[in-house]
């Protein structure tokens, strides 16, 4: 056989060309002239292969990646070693190349293509979507039958703030956006489903209460048909405060401790400590607040009888004596409680 390239008949074929023909037009590699990046202008994360990544990586890496990306390498290529380099960069334009060696049918040969990086400035969409002030996650701080005082607010705006932080290390929609101070409560604005969760539950730790989620629709994505859902998470924190009066199981309580999962108490005629799972929240009443506790004077002590001071019409009160009483002496300052014209002295 000869090549009509050359005329040749004594040359290794490749198709039909010799190959001194084949190799003269052959191309080790195939890579664009030109080579787009796209870098978000407010968090510096790159798009690559179609995904936003947020690791850091310096400009020159960049450059280096989007050139081995676009690299295509024919498959006729054997032990190919690939230089790249960057010429210069002018703004946001690298001028770059790329050297290539390899064998191809036993040969060695070297190429070099020169390639254009441009760096394109924009916005990835969760900046864009922080920009719009776009949530996920209302996180609603509400209390049971009373005004949420001006104290509880200011720990909740601190918890939420806390919490976003140490989020925002692995989320970026972790921010507030917006909080609506309603007269019912406050209203906190999350960008994420993810971090509104762990407010909540943040919340929970510190001031007790019941968590409860509503889903709302609110648009559809149109490229997927799929539904775009917001969620409201309630808290509702209980009437009752620490060092407060409960009733429960017909025990009264003098609360001690609320947390995410109980409430603690204990009982003002047993002393003993009680744990109420806070799932039965709605069976817990509220019986008296700390301010209405009294103070008053021990005057006289008996085998049978404590006898107190009464510090509304200063008549005297028999009160059974029991044993944590031993200890009180006449003339001494105690406290008391009266629930259900009921008095209980508080020890």
């Amino acid at each position: 056989m000869f090549c009509p390239e050359c005329g040749s008949t004594d040359k290794e074929m490749v198709g039909d060309v010799c190959i001194d023909c084949f190799l003269k037009e052959f191309q080790m590699i195939d890579i664009p002239k030109r080579i787009e990046v796209q870098i978000c202008s407010h968090c510096n994360s790159k798009l690559e292969e179609g995904k936003w990544s947020d690791e850091f990586i310096p400009e020159d890496e960049i450059i280096y990646r989007a050139l081995e990306r676009n690299i295509e390498i024919a498959d006729e290529v054997e032990n190919e070693i690939i230089n790249l380099e960057i010429d210069q960069i002018k703004g946001t334009i690298a001028d770059c190349y790329v050297e290539v060696v390899g064998e191809v049918r036993g040969t060695q040969i070297d190429e070099t293509h020169d390639c254009e990086v441009k760096i394109l400035k924009t916005v990835c969409p969760t900046c864009s979507k922080i920009q719009s002030g776009y949530y996920e996650t209302v996180v609603q701080f509400r209390a049971d039958s009373r005004e949420i005082k001006a104290e509880e607010y200011a720990k909740a705006d601190e918890i939420v703030e806390r919490t976003l932080l140490k989020q925002s290390k692995s989320d970026k929609l972790a921010y507030c956006p917006q909080i609506a101070k309603l007269k019912e409560g406050y209203d906190y604005y999350i960008g994420s489903f993810k971090s509104g969760h762990k407010v909540a539950e943040a919340l929970s730790e510190e001031f007790g209460g019941i968590i409860k989620e509503s889903p709302r629709l609110i648009s559809e994505d149109k490229s997927t048909g799929k539904g775009l859902y917001r969620v409201w998470i309630s808290l509702r924190i209980p009437e009752f405060e620490i060092d407060d009066f409960i009733s429960f199981e017909d025990k009264i309580l003098q609360v001690t401790g609320i947390g995410k999962s109980s409430v603690v108490g204990i009982d003002i005629t047993t002393s003993k400590k009680h744990n109420i799972p806070m799932k039965n929240m709605e069976n817990i009443r509220l019986v008296k607040k700390s301010e209405d506790i009294e103070t008053t004077t021990v005057i006289s002590k008996s085998p049978q009888f404590l006898q107190i001071l009464d510090p509304i019409d200063y008549s005297a009160l028999d009160l059974n004596m029991k044993g944590e009483y031993d200890e009180l002496n006449v003339g001494q300052e105690v406290k008391l409680i009266r629930i259900d014209n009921n008095v209980y002295l508080l020890i």
